[in-house]
């Protein structure tokens, strides 16, 4: 569980369920992470098995991030709090709902909205 705490796992998780990724695509995602946090989570996540790392041979190197099928199991459960998320907000009328309407599968934005 310590794996998934933070502000990137989750989010690099539910970008990856659409299929493999490389790792400038990821960052085209997530534009206000850094190189070096992007690299550090998405360690994290290969450590944890997670998430698959693919270097291919030749040049310029290039690596490709999916998730595994242990990583696969979490959607679920990343997609619930996204929902949970999209119906309890609206009703808190606090100042975290300030700003975008939000919407049922929008958990990079509600995540990202945060900052």
């Amino acid at each position: 569980m310590q794996v998934l705490s933070g502000r990137w796992p989750t989010l690099l998780l539910y970008y990856l369920k659409d299929g493999t990724k490389r790792f400038s695509e990821l960052k085209r995602d997530n534009p206000t992470v850094s190189h070096r946090i992007l690299s550090l989570e998405l360690r994290k996540l290969e450590e944890a098995g997670l998430v698959r790392r693919t270097a291919h041979e030749g040049y310029p190197l290039r690596v490709d991030y999916a998730l595994t099928p242990f990583g696969l199991r979490l959607l679920p459960l990343i997609d619930a709090i996204g929902n949970w998320w999209s119906d309890q907000a609206p009703a808190a009328g606090d100042a975290m709902t300030a700003g975008p309407e939000l919407r049922r599968g929008s958990l990079p934005e509600l995540l990202l909205d945060r900052v």
